[in-house]
Formats: C-alpha cells, structure tokens, sequence
C-alpha cells in the first residue's frame, strides 16, 4: 500500500514545517470527526504585479520540483502521512477497495483492429497493471502476445505510450512511458518474431510516428533533449520534425521541418495511406486551429508547400483520394463539415464541402472502405453515419440505447471495420461491421459482477444562471426514492472541445452500486454542441462554466436527489479547476469535493511544460489585463478566503505529472489549509511513481478510487451498500 511506504525524515522536515492544531468535533453530515493537525506550511514574500494589480504568491516556493527540493520532498511526505492516518480510520475503507477489486476483475478487450494481413487488440485478464498488446494471423486464430508492459517494470508503473505499424504490417514501432511522465521512448519490433531491433528515439512527447509506404522508415516529431533539471517542468519549446530509417541512430535522423522562429508551434506528421504525400499539421494550442504543409513524395528533392497559412480554423488530415485532400473543419461550419482541397487547384474558390454542417456536431471523421465514416454527437450521445467519398448519404449505425461508441478504424480497401459500445450501465460490448452490408455483429461482451437491469440512466435539461439550457446524464439504481438525501457525485469537465458521452466505468459503478447517484452535466467549454458551445466556456466567459456546474447542483438538490450535505463533486485536469473554482465560489453547496490533478493557480499556469498551450482555453494573465482580470477573479488558489468553513476536500495528484505540475495542487492545498476554519478535513493525496493519468497502474488506480469512494462516504452521509460477506 502506498500509505504504508511514506518516510518522514523528522531531521530535514521538523525545522522546515510547524504543526497546529485542527480540532473538529463534527463533520456537516454528523459524523464524528477526530482532531487532525495539519503540517502549517511556511509562507514566503513573494508579490507580483499584474497590469498595476499586486498579488501575493505566499506558497511559490512549492512549485519546486519535489526531485530537486528536500524542502518540497519533506513537505508532500508530511502531508500524506496526515493523509494515510486520516484514509486508514475511514469506515468501510477497506470493504469497497476489495469489492472494487472484485468488479474490476473482468476481461477487457480493446477494439480489434487489423494491419498488413494480421489483426490486433490490446486485453487486460482483469488486475493487471497494464493491458497487453495480442496479434492474430486471423480473427479466429488464437492469440499470441505481441507486447506486454506488464514485464517492463515491477510495480507497473512502465505503459506503452503509442504505437504505429509499418505499411506492410511486418514492423511496428511503439511508444514506451515511464512513471505517468508525458515523455515517450519509442522502439521498433519485428512483428513477426516479436524481436526489438535495435532502433531507440528519444524526447518525444505530443505526436506518434507515421510510416513511409516502402516501410523503411517513419516521420516523427520530438524535441531537443531538456536542460538538465527541466525534463518535468521546463517549457516545451521547438518541436521538429525529422525521418528515421530504420537501422540508424537517431543522432543520424534527417531533419524534415522546423520553425526557429515560432518555437511555441508543434508539428504532427502523417504519410498518406498512398504513400504520395506528407502531410504536416501544424498547430499552436489546444484550440482546433491549424496550418497544413504536404509535400510530394514522388517527386525528388520537392520542397514542403504551405496549403493553409493561418491558424483560423479547424482543418484536420483525414485521408486523400489522389491530389484531393479531406479534411474534417470548421471552415464556415461551426458544428464541423468534411472539406475538399485538390493541392493541384488549391485556390479557396475551388474547394468543395461534400459533407456540410449538420445540427449536431461533428466529433471525428475517417476514411475507411471507400466510406466517409462520420462520429456526431445528438445531445452528447454517439451519433455514427457513412457517407461515400462524394458526399452522398449512405447509412448510420444503430446503438441499443443512449450510450458511447469508439472505433471505426481502418483502411481504404478493408470491407470491415471494429466498434465498442458502452453506457453507464452497460459494460463494452465489441461488435464487428459489415461495411457492405451494414450489418453488427457482436464479438463480446463484458462479463462484470452486476446486473445491469439494477440501474437506470437518464438524461435532464435544467437551465444555467444565463437561461443556457444545459443537459445532464442521471445515473442510479432503481427505485431510487427522491427525499433529498441521496448521497450524489456530480462529475464535469467543461473545457478544451472535449466532449463528456455516457460510458462505462467500474468506478462510478461501485458508487451507484454503493446507494449513490451519479450525475454528469455537459457545461459549456466542451465540444458537445459545436465551436459556439466550446467558445462560451473560455477566456472572459470562463465563469460560464462554473455557473453551468453550480446550476447542475442547484437542479439536483431543488429536484430532491439529493441536498447541499449530500453533494460531492469530482473532476480533473481541467475539472480539477472546476472543482477548485466551484468550492471557492459556492463552499455553501457542497458536502464534499474531489479535485484532481487540478490547474488551480490561472496566472501562472502558462510558465511550465504545456501549460503554454492552454492560453487558447484560458487566456493569459501576463498578455492581456481584461484576460488577467477574469482569471484572477476564479483562479482557486488566489480566491480561498480566510475563515471560511469550507466542503471536506481530498486534493489529489501525483509526482511525476508533467502535464499539470504537481506545484497547482500543492500550493491550492496549502492555501486551503491555511484559510480553512472549520470542521472538515481538507486534505492533499499525492501519488508516487505516476503521472496525469495516462499509464497508471490498476493497483494505483484502485488504491486512489478506494480512498475517495471512503472519503465521500463518510462525508456525504452514504452508509454503502455492499455485496453479501464483504
């Protein structure tokens, strides 16, 4: 357990961190409630100037790299023994982790996908850490293992982070991450043989690799090696883009492309599926919003040539038919049109949409068996129709219910194609296409220790703080019985285009399965309704997001689920911020909250590793004031309050994160401890060995899922109801 493997070293932590005395006699539920302590952190001097606005930053120095700073180290190892002493005395702690476990020990396949003239899925047998990578010389045959992390490091901490094969399905070159780190190693295996060759690149992070037809080599993007020091926190700055033969040392790559003088553009490579053109995507931030450069393969010694020169719109690569080029864009299209554009005839007169915007928005889009296969989402829920390549209306795949599907992939002379299926109460079921017949056939099902009979999931509209209409997902067991008291967790995200749809998750499961309501409300910020929908949840119309969120909680308790002691709520990443934002806002609302991996400080988020990408979401506090103005007004971190009585807070996140430094939640933590005055525990968790998310270990994850189940047990008034004998 990692609880049981924190170390406090009393001589470098005791002159560093005082302790005083938290005492609480009783939580807002009505548990019970022993005194804590909590380490008080020291403060510094640190004020900054915004647009002559002063500003103090009293926990800067917690932004240090907890590898670097014995300072740092012996704070997050004070905290988390307060945190484990706190987690071991949480009734029913240790019944849900090991019915947790139980659900979680099922099989689950990936969606199977075929290169060159073998098939492949990836498969977990239920605990492992990771899942395994299996190939079949044909979709009956029996499966062999053809990579498994499971072998690279001991406490599975070490994930395959990508991989991609070559045209003729006989090589493969794959992506290995270590720790949760953003950083990828990349290898190459003969698949055949499953033998590594001898092939190693290194410092790549935002990009995978793209095959040349002939198969002897791959376009990558990377960058230089970081400055000793920065590899988790430095500013990622001058990607490049380079081919790699194989056989050659990578110090041996040709350099392709790269832009000295605008470091902060990244580059995506992709060969087309003909093997005529590169084609490179050139992007800025998070926003959907690129330039297109190709380049002849055919033709000896071509230069790149600039397609799109401006980073006003959406046009991402999803296939060619000769010189004509598909894209899926928002060029004139907010809800996203296929777009062509013959590089022979590139002027903007001539380009042609041969599938135009539709009332719902366009998630993805792919070319596969002659087919434009189109993913829309109805309200947040998967939408799948094929077009052919004119734009002519063929066909859309039905779904048994309101739920997710992901898959569709493949390629131009494939006659089939995979799909998985999910809801909230329906386990991944696998199915197989008939392109030509549009006919689905299931393959499998998930065999999870439930029925699902038992739950039932809907979908509500209520109306924000504006009169937006907003809908949400409402997941429970049956019969559930509307007095105001139901222990509720209402998760969000709200941000970057990122569409939240109704799948699968052992997780909320158990918490539905434990007496609790799930629910999760589609806020402004992402991408379920298209360009306008997402713009209205960014930069000064942040708070958008967070009244859509505070509304949701407000329709849930006004509508009897549940009440203000009763409601947790739980995001990351970005939902971490909301959560952050949303407790500092509304403390009043809340009986808990889970905040992960959050983004909680807003003015100095865009200084390390990618946080310079999220401007296009958040602004920028340094280059505009109106920007600066909005993001102080939220920003979690800078808006706790002295004596306040805030939720019973968990902050979660982990050392090796370089997507979100860890610096966000520890000085929000800090902060919460200091202003924090009142009954409820407010604690920080932060994992070892693990990263954003990507690549944790299932004994990590149940562990983390373990411990917050427990905490929003307790706090929320939820007496679980658990399976017979646990």
């Amino acid at each position: 357990m990692f609880g049981n493997q924190i170390k406090m070293n009393q001589i470098v932590i005791m002159p560093l961190i005082s302790f005083v005395l938290a005492i609480a006699l009783m939580t807002t539920s009505g548990f019970a409630q022993e005194k804590m302590v909590y380490p008080k952190t020291k403060r510094v001097d640190q004020i900054d100037n915004f647009f002559g606005t002063p500003v103090s930053d009293p926990f800067r120095w917690l932004e240090e790299d907890v590898r670097k700073s014995d300072e740092v180290r012996a704070w997050v190892d004070a905290q988390n023994q307060v945190t484990f002493a706190a987690i071991e005395k949480l009734p029913y702690r240790k019944e849900i982790e090991s019915r947790l476990t139980e659900l979680w020990d099922y099989e689950k396949y990936g969606v199977p996908f075929r290169r060159g003239d073998r098939f492949f899925y990836y498969k977990n047998d239920g605990l492992q850490n990771q899942s395994v990578l299996y190939k079949l010389e044909t979709l009956d045959a029996k499966p062999e293992v053809l990579v498994d992390p499971n072998q690279w490091s001991a406490d599975g901490t070490d994930a395959m982070g990508g991989m991609a094969f070559s045209d003729n399905g006989e090589l493969m070159a794959y992506g290995i991450q270590k720790a949760g780190s953003d950083w990828r190693s990349w290898k190459v295996m003969e698949v055949e043989s499953g033998r590594d060759l001898s092939d190693e690149l290194n410092w790549i992070k935002f990009g995978g690799v793209s095959w040349t037809k002939d198969s002897k080599g791959f376009y990558y993007s990377c960058y230089d090696a970081p400055k000793s020091g920065e590899k988790f926190q430095g500013l990622n700055l001058g990607q490049k883009v380079y081919y790699h033969k194989i056989g050659d040392n990578q110090k041996d790559d040709q350099l392709i492309h790269s832009n000295p003088e605008n470091p902060k553009w990244g580059f995506l490579p992709s060969v087309t599926e003909d093997g005529r053109y590169l084609v490179i995507t050139v992007w800025q931030g998070t926003d959907d919003r690129y330039r297109i450069l190709y380049r002849d393969l055919e033709s000896k010694n071509s230069d790149l040539t600039v397609l799109i020169d401006n980073f006003e719109n959406e046009y991402s690569f999803i296939g060619n038919e000769g010189s004509k080029f598909y894209f899926k864009s928002d060029f004139e299209a907010p809800k996203k049109c296929i777009l062509v554009i013959d590089v022979n005839d590139p002027a903007k007169e001539n380009w042609q949409v041969v599938v135009p915007e539709a009332e719902e928005a366009m998630e993805s889009a792919g070319i596969v068996g002659g087919y434009l296969i189109l993913d829309h989402l109805k309200d947040a829920k998967t939408q799948i129709k094929l077009y052919d390549l004119n734009g002519k209306y063929e066909r859309e795949v039905d779904f048994p219910g309101i739920g997710s599907a992901g898959g569709f992939g493949g390629r131009r002379d494939h006659t089939e194609t995979f799909y998985s299926f999910s809801s909230f109460n329906q386990p991944p079921s696998i199915y197989r296409y008939d392109l030509k017949s549009g006919k689905s056939t299931l393959i499998r099902r998930a065999k999870v220790d439930f029925n699902p009979d038992d739950f039932e999931v809907k979908q509500v509209f209520y109306t924000s703080k504006d009169g937006t209409k907003v809908p949400m997902f409402i997941a429970h067991k049956k019969g559930l019985v509307l007095d105001g008291t139901n222990p509720t967790l209402l998760y969000a995200y709200g941000g970057f285009n990122i569409s939240l749809t109704p799948s699968f998750s052992i997780q909320r499961l158990q918490w539905m399965e434990m007496g609790g309501v799930f629910a999760m409300p589609n806020l402004r910020g992402g991408g379920e309704y298209g360009k306008e929908w997402h713009k209205a949840g960014t930069k000064t119309k942040k708070q958008n997001v967070f009244d859509d969120f505070i509304a949701a909680g407000e329709y849930l308790i006004e509508n009897k689920y549940t009440s203000s002691n009763n409601l947790g709520i739980q995001g990351g990443s970005n939902g971490g911020l909301l959560v952050g934002a949303c407790m500092t806002q509304r403390p009043d609302l809340y009986g808990a909250c889970l905040p992960a991996v959050g983004v909680m400080d807003m003015l100095r988020f865009h200084k390390f590793t990618a946080g310079r990408f999220w401007v296009d979401d958040y602004g920028c506090a340094d280059e505009s004031k109106q920007e600066f103005e909005a993001l102080n007004a939220y920003s979690p971190y800078h808006n706790l309050v002295d004596g306040t009585s805030y939720p019973a807070t968990m902050v979660t996140t982990a050392d090796t994160d370089d997507r979100v430094v860890p610096g966000h939640s520890f000085k929000f933590a800090a902060r919460l401890q200091e202003a924090h005055d009142g009954p409820n525990p407010v604690l920080i968790r932060i994992e070892s060995k693990a990263g954003h998310g990507a690549g944790k270990p299932t004994a990590k994850i149940i562990e983390e899922v373990a411990d917050q189940w427990a905490f929003l047990a307790k706090h929320l008034g939820l007496e679980p109801d658990l399976p017979t004998g646990q």
